[in-house]
């Protein structure tokens, strides 16, 4: 019979119930107490962000002391304003770039006397620049970065450290004129990274030529002939101009750029000038394009039957004599010509005898032939012999007057000034009527028989003669086929 009273049943329980919580509760090392981690973690924090090493943290507020981090220990770490960035910004810019709750990449500095961690933006960025050009050191990759200063030698850039491009690097490498580049942003390849010397040396020639390999291979692969391209005059010479159709460059021929002469191809182009083309040839194994400009432009010989008609008289600028007679430029840009027959009523050795360049005259017209794009037309038409005046006086000496050879030849002269014989530049008027420009007219079309020949002595002098007109022709004939032009002017400036 057990004699024990209810209490001491009750706390026998008690005992032996709280006995079984003991030995049942885990060891005191492995409880984990609510807000723990006191200053035994902050310091194992604090010993974690030793001074140099780069962490992230989170814009928790800024004023006028810097911004406040949180780098994850117990206290904010501090941002001062001349460690955030190389240039000081005010507070509006601060909280533009950096709005609270961003995250940004910190230096950590120290720890001053009061317990606070200085931190550093303006170094984490300095560091994360060397991280990045290291990289594209060994991919390769291209690099975009401003141009601060010209200085001795080439530019110095501006890529979160400093940069030099050697002049040699620049554009093409042949640059004299580098200032121009200074304040822009340039793409450049690195060449050379030594981070303990603090040193960069990097390429813009090279990016560049890069970038137009790249473009070149694109735009030939879409270029087809007949196509209308936009493109840049990227260089004005004698024979053309050279225009950038995006990382290919090619040949506007003077020929091609007006339905009427062009004295020079800076006339009509100026470099930087942007510029609708038409691509004509394309030579696909060298990567030539030859390009025209007057195909898009309308065709003034189109027209040329209804503005102008046999007997009419019009007004026109003499444009350059030649040997065989003189070009006169009409209203609508149509260029007629006047021989040296219809010169004058007297016989006529030189245009240049009776008009000059630039000089306005009234002329009729005496044959229009558009399907061989040919207007001729006369200025002794206008005249009478009686009222015709004197010849010019030429530069040399007094005026022109018949010889007492020509006196012994003026039935033979006046032939000449009906066929246009060879000493008033008849053959080559000859050659220039049956030109590939302007059509074909026979001899019999025009002038009928020439002379017999001459003296030994009087055949070298015609054969001098014709050689420098043929040379003069030959600078006056714009419509040779584009491609032989091309090949010639290419070849020309290879051995320049």
């Amino acid at each position: 019979m057990n004699d024990a009273t209810p209490e001491a049943t009750i706390a026998e329980t008690s005992v032996t119930t709280d006995a079984t919580e003991v030995e049942q509760m885990p060891p005191l090392d492995e409880i984990e107490v609510p807000g723990g981690g006191g200053d035994g973690d902050f310091d194992d924090s604090v010993r974690e962000l030793r001074p140099g090493s780069v962490v992230k943290g989170t814009v928790v507020h800024i004023d006028s002391d810097g911004i406040l981090v949180d780098v994850g220990t117990k206290s904010e770490g501090l941002v001062r304003p001349n460690e955030i960035s190389r240039e000081p910004l005010s507070r509006e810019a601060l909280e533009a770039e950096f709005p609270v709750g961003s995250e940004i990449r910190v230096v950590v500095l120290e720890e001053d006397k009061h317990g606070v961690i200085q931190l550093s933006k303006k170094r984490a960025d300095f560091e994360k620049a060397w991280d990045r050009v290291q990289e594209c050191l060994k991919s390769g990759e291209t690099v975009m970065a401003k141009v601060s200063e010209r200085v001795k030698g080439g530019l110095v850039v501006d890529l979160g450290i400093r940069g030099f491009v050697p002049a040699s690097h620049v554009g093409n490498g042949k640059l004299k004129n580098l200032d121009k580049f200074v304040g822009t942003e340039i793409p450049l390849k690195v060449l050379e990274v030594d981070r303990g010397a603090r040193k960069v040396v990097l390429s813009n020639r090279i990016a560049t030529e890069e970038e137009r390999e790249k473009q070149k291979a694109e735009t030939l692969s879409n270029l087809e002939e007949g196509q209308v391209r936009t493109g840049i005059i990227r260089r004005v010479t004698d024979y053309g101009a050279f225009v950038d159709l995006g990382g290919i460059d090619g040949l506007l021929h003077v020929s091609e750029m007006s339905w009427t002469r062009v004295k020079h191809p800076s006339d009509v182009v100026k470099v930087g000038q942007e510029v609708q083309v038409k691509i004509l040839r394309l030579g696909s194994n060298e990567g030539r394009v030859s390009l025209g400009m007057r195909q898009i432009l309308p065709d003034p010989w189109e027209s040329v039957a209804e503005k102008y008609r046999t007997g009419d008289v019009v007004e026109g600028e003499v444009t350059r004599p030649v040997p065989f007679g003189a070009f006169v430029l009409l209203e609508g840009g149509i260029e007629g010509i006047i021989p040296n027959s219809e010169l004058s009523h007297r016989r006529v050795a030189r245009a240049s005898d009776v008009v000059e360049a630039g000089q306005i005259v009234q002329v009729k017209v005496v044959d229009v032939r558009p399907d061989e794009r040919r207007l001729t037309l006369s200025l002794r038409a206008m005249t009478t012999r009686e009222a015709e005046p004197e010849p010019r006086v030429p530069a040399g000496g007094g005026p022109v007057a018949e010889s007492t050879g020509n006196k012994k030849r003026k039935k033979r002269g006046r032939d000449d000034d009906e066929g246009g014989g060879s000493g008033g530049g008849g053959g080559d008027y000859r050659q220039y009527m049956r030109s590939d420009q302007f059509g074909g007219l026979t001899l019999g079309d025009m002038f009928g028989e020439m002379f017999n020949k001459t003296k030994a002595g009087g055949k070298r002098e015609k054969r001098r003669r014709v050689e420098e007109e043929d040379d003069d022709l030959s600078d006056i004939d714009g419509d040779e086929p584009l491609d032989v032009a091309v090949a010639d002017v290419e070849e020309d400036a290879t051995e320049e």
